[in-house]
């Protein structure tokens, strides 16, 4: 018996759990508050995806006469082949049947359907990935051909990672999704509803708490609420997480209230945990809560506690969660989207909001975006290797809305203090402060890829969304981290309000230049979507925007609008998009921006080396005096030598650094050579970190002149075998 029972509804990730419940979790226990968690998600995939099953789903399919098309008529006549292999496929994707690739890499052994039409080109996509890659490719489409099948013969609204996502996209009105839920359970519900059942008989809580991240999860939610109050009427229950927290905070319907008891906004931690109290007390004080009172939607803040920090939140807790049982696929070629599907990540957050804030099409307005609070880099170090025990995972995936640089710094210090070996990867803003040096000890520290917003590829956009950013800067910081081998994913934006054709075309040929030089490596477009709580939805008519503004009574997020400029951007997203797949490719720099479009368009302003002639700018060899000086190299073998020239004498110390990949020699005269190799050893990461002006001040005790030294082509060497100032 738990106190809480905390449920992600289906359907959100399948290779890792969504963290919210986990976060939650390891709050609790710092109250001593008893709860027990569930990814519903994972849990009715894994029911679904059996030969049981769709055994079950072929039958229904066939009584009830929907197999109509021609792709669900072929997956029908093969359906003893997809159940003779589907339990082997989902093992192999769990990692515990991995000998099964070299048979899926083979001809005719898969059935295989419409999402197998794509293949044309797997060589050319695959070729550098590996079998194993190719492997989960194919049994991704094999999963997406029967996904079809469910969607057209079994519920329409199924989908992998959102379940009748359209039902909660911007539903001004709750009455379309109290329709559905007034309706009969689908398959799908009954799957579900059976798992929830057998959950709350084993946990028996006194308060079930849903966390709704994303519109695909909302009716899922509503109908275990449902559930839960039709069968266990004593059973309070909550809901929270991201959706309520951008889409509900105008909620006046009081039948969502027939539902949940408590729909709480923002940080859950203290709102949880005074919802809990309520429950438990029958009555107290509540923190940003809209409960239903005297037949009214009552928003509820009458607490006057203060949030907590992220220093008292607690580690998340991964306890109760299948984690040996999700399921890791690879949708598209795309070596982010395979982060994203591939693999199971511990999720953690650098720091709570966002260092930035000004960003105007973001929800800046909004707690989860305004309120920023980093975690000090040895608390974080100290989260990571609480959940690399519990989970066994050393892979992390920081969920921030962009990691400030200076923690990123002090975290990877922290690593490598420790000596522990982690794979991660983030969210950043292409800002300056990410130096060649800063990305070299990232890199050395575990990071594998950061994604960013280069959104507008165009300077006046980019003044005009206050990103912080130019063009150049986002080329040079791209170029830093690519060189450091860390892969970078930009998020790129068309339609921003007043944007003209031609900075579209001159978008498109930034981004054309920035994957010729290599210096990106995965990108995507998405058209600019118009938010209640950003500087642009609460002043559209300093934007250029015309709101098509509706009555609210359930969510408000998105809001319908048209740009002043009379521009239908959506005319450009197909030739955005398959221009782009073919640039991540390598392939398609040579041709004219026109070929990707069927109608016309202008000709780019841009100059074709705009870019490389932004990577040309010099580097600035000056170091600041309070700058840190770092060594995360290897230290040298050292030998003495002798050397003679016209009858002179003198001893030279031969320094040998070698790293994983290369080898690197420089010769010193004796003296400097050992004040070198002693300072190299204070310089590592786990000894008091050293200043530039330090280090002057001490080679200056001995010796003259630190700046010829410092820059001599000895040391400048040394500078690509881990000598690092920050």
């Amino acid at each position: 018996m738990k106190d809480l029972l905390l449920i992600t509804p289906p359907f959100t990730q399948l290779n890792t759990p969504y963290p919210a419940t986990a976060y939650i979790k390891g709050f609790l226990n710092t109250k001593g508050i008893s709860s027990f968690q569930s990814d519903l998600g994972i849990e009715v995939i894994l029911s679904l995806f059996n030969k049981n099953t769709f055994q079950k789903l072929f039958e229904i399919a066939y009584e009830t006469d929907a197999i109509v098309t021609e792709n669900t008529q072929r997956i029908y006549a093969l359906r003893h082949e997809y159940l003779k292999t589907l339990d082997a496929i989902i093992l192999f994707l769990q990692g515990k049947n991995d000998t099964l690739a070299r048979q899926l890499c083979t001809d005719k052994f898969l059935p295989q359907a419409s999402r197998f039409e794509q293949l044309n080109d797997l060589e050319w996509a695959f070729g550098t990935m590996g079998m194993q890659d190719k492997a989960k490719h194919l049994a991704t489409l094999y999963l997406e051909d029967l996904s079809d099948f469910i969607v057209e013969c079994i519920d329409p609204n199924f989908g992998f990672s959102r379940y009748a996502e359209r039902l909660g996209r911007s539903a001004n009105s709750f009455d379309e999704l109290y329709k559905h839920l007034n309706e009969e359970p689908t398959f799908i519900d009954e799957l579900t509803l059976k798992i929830l059942k057998e959950q709350l008989e084993e946990v028996q809580p006194k308060l079930v708490c849903f966390s709704v991240p994303f519109p695909g999860n909302l009716y899922s939610a509503f109908r275990c609420a449902q559930f839960i109050k039709a069968n266990y009427p004593d059973v309070k229950i909550a809901m929270g997480g991201g959706f309520p927290n951008t889409e509900l905070r105008s909620l006046t319907d009081v039948r969502v209230f027939e539902f949940f008891d408590f729909i709480t906004l923002d940080d859950g931690e203290l709102p949880l945990e005074l919802v809990h109290q309520y429950v438990v007390n029958e009555e107290g004080e509540l923190k940003r809560a809209f409960v239903l009172e005297d037949g009214k939607v009552v928003y509820k803040n009458n607490s006057l506690r203060q949030d907590y920090k992220q220093q008292d939140v607690g580690t998340p807790d991964y306890a109760d969660l299948q984690l040996t049982n999700y399921i890791s696929v690879i949708e598209i070629a795309n070596p982010m989207h395979s982060l994203w599907s591939d693999g199971r990540w511990n999720k953690l957050t650098m720091a709570h909001g966002c260092y930035w804030g000004k960003c105007t099409f973001c929800d800046i307005s909004l707690d989860y975006i305004k309120i920023y609070e980093p975690v000090a880099a040895s608390m974080l170090v100290d989260r990571v290797e609480a959940l690399m025990e519990q989970t066994g995972e050393s892979g992390f995936h920081f969920v921030d809305e962009a990691a400030p640089p200076s923690l990123m710094k002090a975290f990877a210090l922290e690593v490598l203090k420790r000596k522990l070996t982690i794979t991660w990867w983030t969210n950043i803003r292409f800002e300056k402060n990410f130096t060649q040096d800063l990305c070299y000890l990232l890199k050395a520290s575990g990071c594998i890829a950061v994604s960013g917003g280069l959104e507008v590829a165009s300077d006046r956009l980019l003044k005009l969304i206050d990103k912080g950013v130019t063009v150049a800067q986002v080329a040079q910081v791209t170029r830093n981290f690519t060189e450091a081998n860390i892969m970078v994913h930009s998020y790129l934006m068309y339609g921003y309000p007043t944007q003209t054709v031609q900075e579209t075309v001159d978008s498109l040929e930034m981004v054309r230049q920035l994957f010729e030089l290599g210096i990106i490596q995965s990108g995507f477009w998405h058209q600019f979507a118009l938010t209640a709580h950003s500087p642009v939805g609460l002043h559209p008519e300093e934007y250029g925007v015309l709101p098509d503004l509706k009555n609210i009574s359930f969510a408000n997020n998105d809001i319908d609008f048209k740009d002043e400029t009379g521009i239908d951007h959506s005319i450009f997203s197909f030739g955005l998009k398959k221009s782009l797949f073919n640039f991540m490719h390598g392939i398609g720099f040579d041709m004219s921006l026109q070929e990707w479009f069927d109608f016309e368009i202008p000709q780019s302003t841009i100059s074709p080396d705009y870019i490389y002639d932004c990577l040309q700018q010099e580097v600035v060899l000056k170091t600041k005096p309070t700058a840190k000086v770092v060594f995360i190299g290897q230290l040298p073998l050292v030998q003495e030598q002798e050397k003679k020239k016209r009858g002179v004498t003198w001893k030279q110390l031969q320094m040998y650094f070698h790293s994983t990949s290369d080898a690197y020699e420089i010769t010193v005269d004796r003296e400097q050579g050992q004040w070198l190799s002693e300072s190299l050893e204070k310089l590592r990461p786990e000894n008091k970190p050293t200043t530039y002006a330090q280090l002057k001040k001490d080679f200056e005790a001995q010796f003259e002149d630190f700046e010829l030294f410092w820059y001599s082509k000895q040391v400048l060497g040394l500078r690509e075998h881990g000598l690092i100032i920050l």
